[in-house]
């Protein structure tokens, strides 16, 4: 299969037409049978409230949640117009339960699944008041079976061996950093992740400047394509990788039975060997002064 992870700019739509005329120039141009797009990147659909709704935390994060079911049925006609499975940019959702961070993936069937963001950065507890979602999910599809881990859950290696011990293939990792070290964090846990798990993570990061949100005002990332650095993949384990802050798609070949082949006879066999630490894992003090 190929795989499209998009560098992805947040813009401001006048009309509802602007936004269906750029995300189907971006999936027009994919040209592959999964796109990832990133975190947070559905806080453009605010700017159809206007400045002053856009201009505002909270009643931005409204507006966006209200547009949601729309977007959804353009990702989803989108995906079976053009054959592909299509990661959307996840959005902040009003829930009965609080806000959460939803990512939701269409098959091109006209199926779809979501995933929510599970442990929340600073910025989110303690500003944006988005709250844990539901469970980590493992979709089973035509391409293999692939569960979305996003920005800072990447970080977390419990939560990428719990949906791999699920049989996970692929991760998909959208994400949205303010900075270069933000950047570096989820690159680096998706990196570590495909290492591990001896899978292929995907990220997709927003990217430039938007001055009209507070929340996503500025945004650092490349989009990356990784694997596990064994046979059949490169030295570095980077099968793809964009320029930093450079729109557009970042794409690679994706054979799944290269990974059930570095999992069954790797150089290393990481997950196999994953359960010997639970049983090496406690630690004695010695004192030697």
């Amino acid at each position: 299969m190929k795989i499209a992870a998009a560098t992805y700019p947040i813009d401001w739509h006048d009309s509802w037409q602007s936004y269906v005329d750029k995300l189907s120039h971006w999936v027009e141009t994919a040209e592959a049978d999964l796109l990832v797009f990133p975190e947070y990147g559905g806080m453009e659909l605010a700017s159809f409230a206007g400045a002053a709704v856009a201009g505002d935390l909270q009643a931005s994060i409204a507006a966006v949640s209200e547009r949601v079911s729309e977007a959804d049925a353009l990702h989803a006609a989108l995906a079976s117009t053009h054959g592909c499975h299509i990661l959307a940019a996840s959005a902040p959702v009003v829930t009965a339960d609080g806000v959460v961070n939803r990512a939701r993936l269409f098959a091109p069937e006209g199926v779809m699944g979501y995933q929510d963001k599970q442990i929340m950065t600073r910025f989110e507890r303690e500003i944006w008041d988005i709250s844990s979602g539901g469970a980590l999910q493992l979709f089973e599809t035509a391409l293999g079976r692939i569960a979305v881990l996003i920005c800072y859950d990447a970080e977390f290696p419990l939560l990428a061996q719990a949906v791999i011990a699920a049989g996970a293939e692929i991760i998909l990792v959208p994400s949205c950093t303010d900075s270069a070290h933000g950047f570096a964090r989820v690159r680096i846990g998706a990196m570590a992740r495909a290492l591990e798990g001896q899978c292929i993570t995907v990220q997709s990061p927003t990217t430039g400047n938007v001055d009209w949100s507070p929340a996503v005002d500025e945004n650092v990332g490349a989009a990356g394509i990784f694997g596990p650095p064994d046979h059949g993949f490169p030295a570095t384990g980077i099968m793809a990788e964009a320029t930093l802050d450079r729109p557009g798609w970042t794409r690679a070949e994706v054979d799944l039975a290269a990974i059930h082949a570095v999992r069954r006879d790797g150089q290393v066999l990481n997950l196999a060997h994953w359960p010997e630490q639970l049983t090496r894992s406690q630690v004695q003090t010695v004192k030697i002064s």
